[in-house]
């Protein structure tokens, strides 16, 4: 295992993202091969996260993912130089109980892995207790090693020198200071960031956030500051594919899922047939399975509901082979999506769920879901671990529950998923099965 660093921050919304982004071109610029990651159940950031590195980046979940999973997917990074993880929400924010590993906080990743962890401030409106801040998180009972600080939204040099005295006096590095430059703010929507794909010039965008990293933070200091743990990584297996050829859903509405299904169905031997809904194809005929990903089905109801040849390849294969969707996916399965000027697009029709974004509503958290009837590659009874994230409301929902599902803190949870014959599909993203 390389020497790493966790990238994180006492909240969300403080330049993580800015920083990973920037850190992982520039270190790449350098010659170094990095290996990115991200903590929790984030789809979009990975695939920035592979532009900057050259390199695909994994989720690493605490909560969802048992240790042998963990120790897989940190193996992604045996052969590089160096691994750069981006951590999600604040350092120490997680669920209240415990799942498979954890509780999916930062700090666990950092700790398991033996990677310091390189704090984020933004210390707009503030100065010397910007240290305070930096303290605490240094000296929380559940703290991983610090490797130091990267001031964000810096005022100026004055105001620069305040924050760096009182961080020398408490003995906490500052590995970098950035101006504030709202000129680098990445693009967003209502699920995060635009999607990679999407961004008009990801490539110069890329290189912009590079050049400002360079300016204003100690890259050789960044780069001696990351550490690993000392005993060897213990193994462990990525999921196994739940067909052996398996047509996926891929284009800009289609495209949420988790790198380390996909990496662990293909290493198994299993053949990934894309196809674009949104281009009017039709899934691969010879396909055993059909998996349509969430993503942004409610940008694009008008188009999918006109790909004529999408929808009827789709009724085609369900006469004898299965089918699931997850969020987007499932969403496109039902009767109909009513978007958010309130107008109702026919969908699939393969099971009787409508949906309607015209009255958003937030359902977000981790979900446990105990099967009440198979999914692709999952049999009755199976528990599977997965996270929710969508603005959608269910107006009907007549077909038969896919499973019983309860949040991170055991409540239950009225989005059940639908099944009705080899069609299957759930609001919450597949991201492993409990084994133990």
């Amino acid at each position: 295992m390389p020497p790493g660093l966790v990238v994180s921050a006492p909240a969300s919304g403080l330049g993580k993202t800015t920083v990973t982004l920037g850190l992982l071109r520039a270190l790449r610029d350098e010659g170094l091969s990095i290996q990115p990651f991200k903590n929790g159940p984030d789809y979009i950031d990975p695939a920035f996260h592979r532009v900057a590195a050259g390199h695909a980046s994994f989720n690493l979940d605490g909560w969802a993912m048992g240790e042998d999973l963990l120790e897989a997917i940190a193996a992604k990074a045996a052969g590089c130089d160096l691994v750069v993880a981006e951590g999600s929400m604040g350092l120490y924010d997680g669920t209240v109980a415990p799942g498979a590993g954890g509780r999916g906080t930062s700090a666990e990743i950092a700790g398991r892995f033996g990677w310091p962890v390189v704090l984020v401030l933004d210390v707009g409106g503030q100065a010397q207790s910007a240290a305070a801040t930096a303290l605490g998180f240094a000296r929380h009972p559940d703290a991983p090693k610090l490797a130091g600080v990267i001031l964000n939204r810096v005022a100026g040099a004055r105001h620069e020198m305040m924050i760096r005295s009182e961080m020398a006096r408490l003995g906490i590095a500052v590995l970098g200071a950035l101006p504030r430059r709202s000129d680098l703010e990445m693009p967003e929507r209502h699920l995060g960031l635009v999607q990679a794909e999407e961004h008009a010039d990801l490539e110069a965008a890329i290189e912009r956030l590079a050049a400002f990293i360079r300016d204003h933070c100690d890259l050789g200091a960044i780069r001696d500051a990351a550490r690993v743990r000392r005993d060897p990584p213990r193994g462990g297996a990525l999921p196994t594919p739940p067909a052996q050829r398996i047509a996926m859903a891929k284009d800009t509405a289609f495209s949420f899922i988790y790198p380390h299904l996909l990496d662990g169905w293909q290493a198994a031997g299993a053949e990934i047939l894309p196809f674009s809904p949104l281009a009017d194809e039709a899934p691969d005929e010879s396909a055993d399975l059909v998996w349509l990903p969430g993503g942004y089905p409610e940008l694009h109801a008008a188009r999918i509901a006109a790909a004529t040849n999408f929808r009827e390849g789709l009724v085609k294969h369900a006469e004898d082979k299965p089918i699931h969707g997850e969020c987007g996916g499932y969403m496109v399965l039902g009767e109909a999506l009513i978007d958010a000027d309130g107008t109702r697009h026919e969908m699939a029709g393969l099971l009787g769920l409508v949906t309607s974004y015209e009255r958003r509503r937030l359902h977000l958290g981790y979900r446990q879901a105990r099967l009440q009837a198979p999914v692709p590659g999952h049999e009755p009874g199976a528990l599977l671990r997965g996270h929710e994230f969508h603005y959608s409301t269910i107006l009907e929902q007549p077909d038969e529950a896919l499973a019983e599902v309860l949040d991170a803190g055991g409540n239950p949870v009225a989005e059940t998923g639908s099944r009705r014959g080899q069609v299957t599909g759930s609001f919450f993203h597949l991201i492993t099965e409990e084994t133990r």
